[in-house]
C-alpha cells in the first residue's frame, strides 16, 4: 500500500512501478490483489482489472483485452480536455488489442504488410505467384494470407501496441487520481501479453500508474521470471512472495468458532493453504476423506449432488471461460424454458458459479475450472467446444477468439475448421506472432498427409517457420526449414525451395552459424536449372549478409555485385538498396573507405524513393549503414539510419534486428558520450539477445555493453570487466566479426582493471598471428589497447612495433578517432620514456582530432591524459576542459580519472554569466526555456520525462517567482533574459 501512497505523491517515479504477487495456487494473491484495488479505489485511483485465463492461452493480448474491458466508455469518445487526449492514446491501443489482435485491423499509420526477415513468398492457396496474396515479408512481400488469396488487412503492429499501450495508461492515469492495472493469473497469460508487460517493465508510463501481477511460481515460464527478476534487479518490480498462512490466522479469518482439535487436523492437512483448508472444511462436513493429494477429487466431489442439468452447465461454463454469456450456455447445455435460468441460481447458491460482467458467469476459481473441464466426458467436451465455436461465428465474433474452441473441437481434418485457424494466423502474425505459429502448428497437426495436401503443408511449414523467427524462435524456425528444404525437389517451380533457403540460411546466420549459411545459400545459387531472377535476388543478398562473418569480404565482394547489377537490371530499387547497404558495410569494415561512403550514400537516396511497404522490410539495411556510417564517423548519419531503423524494427521486428539496431545506436551514443541513454539501449538489446539463444548475437550484445559499462562505472567497478569476460567466454573458440570485438572489448576491461597481461592476451586471442581478426577500419583502435598493456609489462620494443602499425594505419584511413588513437599511442611510448612535454603534445593533437569527428568521449580522454603530463597552464585547461565534457556525458570512469589527476593548484574556471531569469531552479529555468519554444504542458512532460501535473506545479512556482500570469508573458520574458548565440 505504501507504493500506492508515492506513486500518487508523485515520488514512485525512481522506485517500483510493478508488484510481483508469487505462491502456489490458492495461497491467496486474487484475495490480495483484491485488497490492493480496494484501496486503491478508496485513494480515488483507476483500477483495470484482467484475468488470464488457462484455455484461451493463445488469444492474442486476451489478458489486457479483459482489462480494458473496464474502461468506460464515455472516457473515449472523442471531444475535447482530458477525453480527447485519452481517445487519441487509445485508439491505437484497441485497434490493436481488440482489432488487430482480435479480429480485422487498423495499421498505425502505415499501409498493411507481413513481418518476417528473409524471403517471402508467394500465398499459395490462391494467391498471385508474385508474392502479392499474403501478408508476409522478405523482399517480395507474401506469406499467411487469408484464404483464397485475399490480401490481408492492415494492422496495428505489436511494437506499436506496445508504446501505444504506455500512452494510454499514462492518458487514463490523469483522468483521476492515477491508475492501477491488476493482473490476475499471470502465469497463463498469452504470449503477446507477456510481450506487452515486459516493454511496460522496461518502459514504464511516465504517470502515476502502479501495475500489480499476481502468478503462480511453479506454472511461470522461465522467460517471464527472467523478465520480472531483471526487474527486480533494476529496482522497476517489487516482489512479495506469499507463503502459508499461520494457523492462528488461517483458522480464526477462515473458520471461527472451529473446534480445535479439528482446525488442527485440517490446517495440518492443507499445509496452510487458504484454497485448501476451505475445501477440506467443506468435504469434511459431508464426511468424504480424500486425501489432500486427490485436491481434484475434492473439487469434484462437489458436482456430485448435482442434477444432470447443473452438471451440464458447470460444464458448459468451464468451456466458455469469460464468454460464458446466458445465450451461450443455453446452446451449449439446452434444455426447457426456464431451466438455464434456475440452474445458475442454484449453483450460484453452491459457490460453484459466480455471476461476472455483462450478465457473464464463471466458476469461482480457475483451479475449479481447470478440474471440470479435464474431467469433462471427452466426446461431450468436444462437442460443446464446436458448438461454442459456431455460436460465437453466427455473432460475428472474430476468428482468434473462435481458434480457442475450433482447435479444442479438431478430431481431424476439417477444412472448415482450418479455415478459422488460419484467418486466426493471419491476423496474429503482425501483433502476436507465437498464437500465429501456435494456430498454424495445429492446422498442421490435422492435415492429411499424401501428395494432395503436400504442396499445402509445405507452404504452411514455411509460414510457421517465418512466424517463429519473427517471435524471437529462431532454431526452432531453422528445423522446419530444413524439413522443407529436404522435402521439396530441387526442380520445383512453386519458389517455396528459394524462400525456405533464404530464411534458413538467415536464421542460421542469426544463430551464428556462418559457414553453414553459406554453404546452404551456394548450393541453391548453384542447382541447375537456376532459380527465377527474383529468388537469385534474394539468395546473393542473403549470401552478402552471411558470407562476410566468416571469410573477409573481398571473398564475397563479386558476388554482392552481381547482385546489385542484377537488381538494377530488373528494375527493384529496393533489392538495389539492400545490396548497396550490405557493399557499403563490407568496405567500410575493410577500411575502403570512400568505396563505402559512395554505396552508403546510393543506399540511403534509393531507401528515400521506397513506399512504406518496402521501408518496412528494410530494418536491416538500416542497421547496416548505420554500422559503416559509424565507421566511416559520420556519427549523425550513423544515428539517423539506426533511428529509422529503430522505428521500423518496433514495428515490425523481428527482434534479432532490432537487437542490431539497438547497438547501432548505443556505439554512436558511447563514442559522442552520451552513456546513460546508451546503456538503457544496450540493456535492451542484451534482453533480446538472451531470449533469441544465438551466441553470437549475445557475445556481440554483451561486447558492446561492457564498452558503455567500462565508460559510465568509476574507476575499480568491476562489473565492466565481469560483462566482458561474459562476452568473451559466449564467443568461444569462434572467429566471426563479432567474437573477436568481444575478445578485444576484454582486452580493453582488462587494462582499466589493472591487469595489463590479461589485457595483452585478450587482444592478441582476438588479432590471430596474422592480425586479420582486427577489423581493418578500426585497427589503431584496438592496437592502442595492445600498446598500453605492453608499455605496461615493460616490453618497449614491442609497442614501438604495434604503434608503428598503429600510425600507418591511422594515416591511410585518414579517420580523425583512429588518427587520434594512433597518436595516444605514441604518446604512451613518449611518456615511458621520459619525454613528457612531446607526450603531453600527442595527447593534445589526439584531443583535436577525436573533436574534429565528434568522438566526444575519446576527446576527453585524450584531454585528460595530457593534463596529466602538460606544463601547468596548458594541464588546468585541458584538465577543465576533459572533465567537463565527461561529466556532461556521464563517464564517470573519466571523471574519477581526472580528480586522480587534478592539477596540484587549479585556477578556478572563469565565472559563469548569471543565469537568465536569476531565482529560479535550474528545472525551472529549463521548463521556462520550452516554454518560449512553444511547447506545451504535454509535450515538456514527455521532453522532460515528468508527469503534466509536474510541469504544471514548476509553471505555478514560475509565474510566483517571475511575476507573470500567462504562457506568452513568460515566453517573452524568457527570451529577453536568455542572451543570443
Amino acid at each position: 500500500m505504501r507504493l500506492l501512497d508515492e506513486v500518487l505523491a508523485g515520488r514512485g517515479t525512481d522506485g517500483p512501478r510493478v508488484v510481483d504477487l508469487t505462491g502456489a495456487a490458492g495461497i491467496g494473491k486474487s484475495r490480495l490483489l483484491t485488497e490492493l484495488c480496494l484501496r486503491a479505489r478508496s485513494r480515488g485511483m483507476g483500477v483495470l482489472r484482467g484475468r488470464a485465463t488457462e484455455y484461451e492461452r493463445h488469444t492474442p493480448y486476451g489478458l489486457f483485452t479483459d482489462a480494458f474491458a473496464d474502461l468506460d466508455p464515455d472516457l473515449l469518445r472523442p471531444g475535447t480536455g482530458p477525453a480527447s487526449t485519452l481517445a487519441t492514446a487509445a485508439s491505437p491501443v484497441l485497434r490493436g488489442i481488440g482489432e488487430g489482435a482480435l479480429g480485422g485491423a487498423a495499421g498505425d499509420g502505415d499501409t498493411g504488410h507481413g513481418s518476417g526477415h528473409g524471403s517471402g513468398h508467394g500465398q499459395r492457396q490462391g494467391g498471385r505467384r508474385d508474392g502479392s496474396g499474403g501478408g508476409g515479408a522478405g523482399p517480395r512481400e507474401g506469406g499467411a494470407g487469408r484464404a483464397g488469396g485475399e490480401a490481408a488487412a492492415p494492422y496495428t503492429d505489436r511494437f506499436a501496441v506496445h508504446r501505444a499501450t504506455a500512452r494510454l495508461l499514462a492518458a487514463l492515469s490523469r483522468t483521476g487520481s492515477g491508475l492501477l492495472i491488476a493482473l490476475d493469473d499471470l502465469h497463463w497469460a498469452d504470449p503477446a501479453s507477456l510481450e506487452l508487460l515486459d516493454h511496460l517493465v522496461r518502459h514504464p508510463p511516465h504517470a502515476p500508474v502502479l501495475i500489480a501481477v499476481a502468478r503462480r511460481d511453479r506454472q511461470t515460464s522461465a522467460s517471464l521470471a527472467a523478465a520480472l527478476t531483471r526487474g527486480v534487479d533494476t529496482g522497476a518490480v517489487l516482489r512479495l512472495g506469499l507463503g502459508p498462512l499461520p494457523e492462528r490466522d488461517c483458522v480464526e479469518r477462515l473458520a471461527p468458532g472451529l473446534r480445535p482439535a479439528r482446525a488442527a487436523r485440517l490446517y495440518a492437512a492443507s499445509g496452510g493453504n487458504p484454497l485448501y483448508f476451505l475445501t477440506l472444511l467443506q468435504q469434511d462436513g459431508t464426511g468424504a476423506r480424500s486425501p489432500l493429494g486427490g485436491l481434484g477429487s475434492l473439487l469434484l466431489d462437489e458436482l456430485t449432488p448435482l442434477t444432470p442439468a447443473q452438471r451440464r452447465t458447470v460444464e458448459a461454463v468451464a468451456v466458455l471461460g469469460d464468454h460464458a454469456t446466458p445465450e451461450l450456455l443455453a446452446e451449449l447445455a439446452p434444455g426447457p424454458a426456464g431451466e438455464l435460468d434456475a440452474t445458475l441460481r442454484a449453483l450460484a447458491l453452491r459457490d460453484l458459479t459466480r455471476p461476472g460482467p455483462a450478465g457473464s458467469w464463471t466458476l469461482r476459481h480457475p483451479v475449479l475450472r481447470t478440474v471440470v473441464h479435464e474431467n469433462a466426458d471427452h466426446r461431450s467436451r468436444i462437442r460443446m467446444h464446436r458448438t461454442a465455436a459456431e455460436a460465437l461465428a453466427r455473432s460475428g465474433a472474430p476468428a482468434p477468439v473462435r481458434a480457442h474452441h475450433v482447435e479444442q473441437a479438431l478430431t481431424g481434418w476439417d477444412p472448415a475448421g482450418a479455415a478459422v485457424l488460419l484467418e486466426a494466423a493471419a491476423l496474429a502474425s503482425a501483433t502476436a506472432p507465437a498464437s500465429s505459429a501456435h494456430w498454424l502448428a495445429a492446422v498442421l497437426r490435422v492435415l492429411p498427409e499424401g501428395p494432395r495436401y503436400a504442396g499445402q503443408r509445405l507452404a504452411l511449414m514455411l509460414d510457421r517457420a517465418r512466424a517463429l523467427s519473427v517471435c524471437g524462435e529462431l532454431q526452432a524456425g531453422r528445423d522446419l526449414l530444413a524439413e522443407v528444404i529436404d522435402t521439396v525437389p530441387p526442380h520445383d517451380d512453386s519458389g517455396l525451395r528459394p524462400a525456405a533457403v533464404t530464411l534458413c540460411a538467415s536464421l542460421e546466420r542469426h544463430l551464428g552459424r556462418y559457414a553453414r549459411a553459406e554453404a546452404l545459400l551456394r548450393r541453391e545459387l548453384s542447382r541447375s536449372p537456376a532459380p527465377p531472377p527474383s529468388d537469385l535476388l534474394a539468395l546473393g543478398i542473403e549470401l552478402g549478409s552471411s558470407a562476410p562473418h566468416s571469410t573477409p569480404y573481398p571473398t564475397v565482394r563479386a558476388d554482392v555485385l552481381r547482385t546489385r547489377e542484377l537488381a538494377r537490371r530488373l528494375g527493384d530499387g529496393a533489392a538495389e538498396a539492400d545490396a548497396l547497404a550490405l557493399m557499403a558495410l563490407g568496405e567500410a569494415y575493410e577500411g575502403g573507405l570512400d568505396a563505402a561512403a559512395r554505396y552508403a550514400d546510393r543506399a540511403d537516396a534509393l531507401l528515400e524513393t521506397l513506399s512504406d511497404r518496402d521501408l518496412a522490410l528494410r530494418g536491416e539495411s538500416r542497421a547496416r549503414l548505420s554500422a559503416a556510417s559509424f565507421y566511416l564517423e559520420r556519427y549523425g548519419e550513423a544515428e539517423r539510419h539506426a533511428d529509422r531503423g529503430l522505428a521500423l524494427a518496433r514495428r515490425v521486428g523481428p527482434p534479432h534486428i532490432l537487437s542490431h539496431l539497438l547497438q547501432c545506436k548505443a556505439n554512436v551514443l558511447m563514442s559522442t558520450c552520451r552513456l546513460h541513454p546508451a546503456l538503457e539501449l544496450v540493456e535492451e538489446a542484451e534482453t533480446i539477445a538472451r531470449g533469441i539463444g544465438s551466441p553470437d548475437l549475445l557475445a556481440l550484445a554483451l561486447a558492446n555493453k561492457a564498452q558503455v559499462l567500462l565508460a559510465s562505472l568509476p574507476p575499480g567497478n568491476p562489473e565492466s570487466l565481469a560483462v566482458a569476460e561474459e562476452a568473451a567466454a559466449v564467443a568461444g573458440p569462434r572467429t566471426s566479426w563479432w567474437a573477436s570485438l568481444a575478445w578485444c572489448v576484454l582486452g580493453f576491461a582488462a587494462l582499466f582493471a589493472g591487469k595489463p597481461e590479461r589485457a595483452r592476451t585478450a587482444m592478441l586471442r582476438a588479432a590471430r598471428p596474422d592480425l586479420s581478426g582486427l577489423q581493418p577500419s578500426m585497427r589503431p583502435l584496438f592496437l592502442e589497447a595492445l600498446v598500453t598493456a605492453t608499455v605496461a609489462g615493460g616490453d618497449l620494443g614491442s609497442a614501438d612495433g604495434w604503434a608503428a602499425l598503429a600510425t600507418a594505419d591511422a594515416q591511410r584511413l585518414g579517420l580523425p578517432t583512429q588518427l587520434a588513437s594512433a597518436l595516444r599511442s605514441t604518446a604512451q611510448l613518449l611518456a615511458a620514456r621520459g619525454r613528457t612535454a612531446e607526450a603531453a603534445e600527442a595527447y593534445a593533437r589526439a584531443a583535436g582530432e577525436a573533436a574534429r569527428s565528434g568522438a566526444t568521449l575519446w576527446e576527453a580522454q585524450s584531454l585528460l591524459l595530457g593534463a596529466s603530463l602538460a606544463a601547468d597552464g596548458p594541464a588546468e585547461a585541458m584538465w577543465h576542459r576533459g572533465r567537463g565534457l565527461a561529466e556532461a556525458g556521464g563517464a564517470r570512469l573519466l571523471t574519477g580519472l581526472a580528480d586522480l589527476i587534478r592539477p596540484a593548484t587549479p585556477s578556478p574556471p572563469p565565472p559563469a554569466p548569471p543565469p537568465p531569469l536569476p531565482g529560479l531552479t535550474p528545472r525551472e529555468r529549463e521548463i521556462a526555456a520550452l516554454v518560449a519554444e512553444g511547447l506545451t504542458t504535454a509535450a515538456i512532460a514527455a521532453r522532460l520525462h515528468l508527469s503534466p501535473r509536474t510541469v504544471d506545479t514548476h509553471l505555478s512556482h514560475i509565474y510566483r517567482k517571475t511575476g507573470v500570469t500567462t504562457r506568452s508573458a513568460l515566453a517573452a520574458l524568457t527570451a529577453r533574459a536568455t542572451p543570443a548565440p
